[in-house]
């Protein structure tokens, strides 16, 4: 007699069975008796080149392979140019997909040099390069013959001549075809000596022209940039009435010239590093050398060069990858399209980052008080400045609380309502079916649907779309009695003051805690919004950019009063911010209008 436990078993297989069974059976139904798979893959093997490192070059004109393995940044690393012409040709064909790539341009022609004929060939991408410039720089003078190329002689070349006591001293060097090339036969501004392939791949997608020529084992990159770029033009985002009116391009160049035009100082370093293992992005970053503290640099640049990405595009993908915490919604590394904000700040002692592509650059440390500031505050006497800023603070505070404070009065805090105001509330509430929080939860939504429909939409109608949201549709809602007027107000009101605040991720902040404050005034009223207000508090504390704390020029026993959120004169601005830590903390002499006053400060007391 079985086991239960085979029991078991037997009738568990003839499920599976029926299963298994069923499955065939559908199966065949749709898809016949003998179904046919079709697998289409394609062979790793493609063209490519074979490289002995031991012997002086090796070709393989049968097979010649090279796997996707063979094309990763780690195998392709070593390799190096060859002084055949042909094995160098078959491998940038390989690399660049020459036979399906259209914009890359493989120009093969005859160098003459010394009288002598070289086979040469120009390597460049379509719509990239200036090709007036090749062709009367590159190709005209090592084709065609002239006085450079045609010289014929063993003469060698004499480096320096010096005359002493009758006696003439030369300091003479061999011939080297690689050298005359490089001084006699490229009339060319920025011309480089390259070996290696990696380097080589990576000025071509720059927009550069190489030069390979047979029997060298050395490439030159001749800069003929010329594809096309947008023209400086003002800010969009920043826009300021007394103040510069030219902000940043996409081209990395153009912007440093930029900040060069601006702080016009010779202790201004731009260094460069590409970031991305796939895009190679170049990037740069910008400080004053005598001014800017030394562990500040090392540290935004430690952070730049360990990022193991495959590709970056962005300033604002670059933010997201070296903030020091990203739980919070808070910007902690200010992005600007201004030169002159850039310039002044380089001045104070913070690091600008620049990325190939984005007009926007990004500069750190970042503090709260430079979220709520305006390029223009320097440039208005403080008085203007400091009366702007109050407005600024208590719109920011109205786009965070405002709706928060209204519901939670509403539900739980009746009695400070005046009276009179009060029944006017109830009154336009008398024919609302529906609850406070459903109201500006809705009405808060419709809102910011608003705002993100006018930004996407063509400019023309982005107006339209503005009118008849706020209008037609809070009017037609007011009507229909699905929201109280009251409610209208308090959302127009809240949506101005979060539009006054300077920093576009600043206000995005506002929008998103503002949601948070709602719900916790519908569920304990002032005790809510009192205890949310702590914690935001507590968070914006322990918050640091770079090693600064966030909240340094508001909490901080040793930040400078006068150049925070308060802004002092302009005679007064003498110290730059000591949290820096910077190399020069005088900004200016103690007596800087010496016009006026002709003594020292003490003397004057």
């Amino acid at each position: 007699m079985k086991s239960n436990k085979t029991k078991i078993n037997e009738k568990n297989f003839s499920v599976k069975n029926l299963i298994n069974a069923s499955k065939q059976y559908i199966h065949e139904l749709f898809y016949g008796d003998n179904p046919k798979e079709y697998d289409f893959t394609l062979d790793n093997i493609t063209n490519s080149i074979v490289i002995d490192k031991d012997s002086k070059y090796s070709q393989n004109n049968e097979t010649l392979t090279l796997d996707n393995e063979t094309l990763s940044n780690e195998d392709t690393s070593k390799d190096v140019v060859l002084p055949s012409i042909d094995v160098n040709l078959e491998y940038i064909r390989v690399r660049f997909n020459s036979l399906i790539n259209s914009d890359i341009v493989i120009r093969e022609f005859n160098l003459l040099a010394r009288n002598k004929q070289y086979r040469a060939f120009l390597l460049y991408i379509d719509g990239m390069c200036n090709l007036d410039s090749i062709n009367n720089y590159i190709l005209n003078p090592l084709m065609l013959r002239n006085h450079a190329n045609s010289f014929e002689g063993n003469q060698n070349k004499v480096i320096s001549e010096v005359k002493t006591n009758n006696i003439t001293v030369r300091k003479i060097k061999k011939f080297d075809i690689v050298e005359y090339i490089y001084d006699c036969l490229l009339p060319q501004n920025s011309v480089k000596k390259l070996s290696n392939f990696d380097t080589i791949m990576s000025e071509v997608n720059s927009g550069n022209c190489i030069l390979f020529i047979d029997t060298l084992n050395t490439a030159f990159s001749i800069e003929v940039k010329g594809f096309m770029q947008r023209s400086l033009g003002s800010p969009n985002n920043e826009i300021v009435i007394k103040g510069s009116q030219v902000g940043f391009s996409e081209n990395l160049r153009t912007n440093t010239s930029l900040i060069r035009r601006y702080v016009n100082n010779e202790n201004l370093v731009i260094e460069s590093l590409k970031i991305g293992k796939l895009s190679k992005t170049s990037c740069a970053i910008c400080y004053l050398k005598n001014v800017a503290n030394t562990d500040l640099v090392n540290e935004v640049i430690y952070r730049l060069s360990n990022l193991q990405i495959d590709y970056i595009t962005s300033s604002g993908q670059l933010e997201q990858l070296i903030q020091d915490d990203e739980r919070f919604s808070f910007p902690e590394i200010i992005s600007t399209e201004r030169p002159d904000r850039t310039s002044n700040m380089l001045f104070e002692g913070r690091v600008a980052i620049i990325v190939n592509g984005s007009p926007y650059i990004l500069i750190a440390p970042a503090l709260f008080s430079d979220f709520l500031t305006s390029p223009e505050d320097l440039n208005l006497k403080h008085q203007y400045s400091n009366f702007i800023r109050i407005l600024r603070l208590t719109a920011f505070a109205i786009a965070l609380f405002l709706p928060g404070i209204y519901i939670a009065i509403t539900n739980f805090h009746q009695e400070i309502i005046p009276t009179e105001l009060l029944y006017a509330i109830i009154s336009s509430r008398e024919n609302v079916p529906f609850p406070v929080l459903f109201e500006i939860l809705l009405m808060e939504s419709s809102f910011e649907l608003i705002r993100e429909a006018s930004i996407r939409v063509p400019s023309p109608v982005g107006s339209t779309i503005g009118i008849v949201g706020a209008l037609v549709l809070g009017q037609a809602a007011v009507e229909a009695s699905i929201v109280s007027p009251i409610l209208i107000i308090i959302v127009a009101l809240t949506g101005i003051c979060s539009f006054s605040v300077p920093d576009f991720s600043m206000s995005f902040h506002t929008r998103i805690v503002r949601f948070v404050f709602i719900i916790l005034g519908a569920l304990a009223g002032f005790l809510g919004i009192a205890a949310g207000f702590i914690v935001y508090v507590l968070v914006l504390n322990s918050i640091k950019s770079f090693g600064v704390s966030y909240t340094q020029d508001i909490f901080s026993k040793n930040s400078n009063f006068g150049k925070g959120i308060v802004l002092s004169q302009a005679w007064k601005r003498e110290d730059r911010a000591d949290y820096l830590k910077t190399k020069r903390p005088k900004e200016q002499n103690e007596i800087s209008m010496k016009w006026k006053y002709r003594t020292n400060r003490k003397d004057l007391k």
